[in-house]
């Protein structure tokens, strides 16, 4: 199930896979024809946008689901019955099965990019893959400069960007396809993928908070305090409870990222 959001890919999607790949009868394609006002929908490839895709996948009826922003440039993978691939889960799969693409079968792999919101699943591919990884500030210049100077082959960010070296920029489509390529070789589902993905390299969950529409001293307030609780390293080795479950968890790391 692919949907196009009303945005630009919609006429690549049918392109692609209906006329390029001839998978008419396989695939379902959804709101593929672009509008100006995007269909009075806000294109936002996420799981309150993209709400749709997400209700299909969650009726069971199809083993892989995408969708696509405005421009094409993100993504969001989901999985049969609604199964939600983080972005930072959907880089660090990529960046394990790389050698199933054929792009880089031809050209090699030279490392990994993140930018520092997005979670550390990718540093743990690098790791085990012995790849160097860098972590970049938000904003895709980074990772073209990285890419330049052949120091990485694939990149992501938490806001559902994907890209790699094949042309410096995040591509929806190269994404997708490359899940599909991915699922092709591997035969198995997405979640199953997943959880093979987490039992070699290990499991980051992965929250992300976006504030919308608020207004007054109270969101400056808050940001002020935890940035200045990143600075004091004031709970980094403290141990929390938990609400549920009576676990805990101990504090590794508080990071706001700088540029020196």
């Amino acid at each position: 199930m692919i949907n196009a959001l009303s945005g630009v890919m919609g006429p690549y999607v049918i392109r692609i896979f209906h006329e390029e790949l001839k998978a008419k009868d396989a695939v379902t394609v959804k709101n593929c024809q672009n509008l100006e006002d995007f269909g009075g929908h806000h294109p936002d490839p996420n799981l309150t946008y993209a709400h749709e895709l997400v209700e299909d996948m969650q009726q069971g009826d199809y083993e892989f689901g995408a969708a696509f922003d405005g421009d094409g440039d993100r993504n969001m993978i989901l999985g049969k019955n609604g199964f939600f691939v983080t972005p930072c889960d959907s880089l660090a799969v990529l960046a394990a099965n790389l050698n199933v693409i054929p792009y880089f079968q031809t050209h090699g792999v030279h490392g990994y990019a993140r930018s520092m919101p997005t979670s550390g699943a990718v540093d743990r591919v690098a790791e085990k893959n012995k790849k160097s990884l860098f972590e970049v500030p938000t904003g895709w210049k980074f990772f073209g400069n990285l890419m330049d100077s052949k120091l990485i082959s694939i990149c992501g960010e938490e806001s559902f960007g994907t890209g790699s070296d094949h042309i410096r920029e995040k591509d929806g489509m190269w994404a997708v396809l490359s899940w599909l390529s991915v699922l092709a070789n591997i035969d198995r589902s997405v979640e199953k993928i997943l959880n093979a993905h987490w039992t070699t390299f290990g499991r980051n969950f992965f929250t992300r908070y976006d504030y919308e529409e608020i207004d007054g001293p109270g969101p400056f307030a808050m940001l002020k305090r935890l940035e200045g609780m990143a600075m004091s390293n004031e709970i980094v080795n403290k141990t929390f409870n938990t609400a549920y479950g009576n676990k805990q968890y101990t504090v590794k790391l508080m990071d706001d990222f700088n540029y020196t």
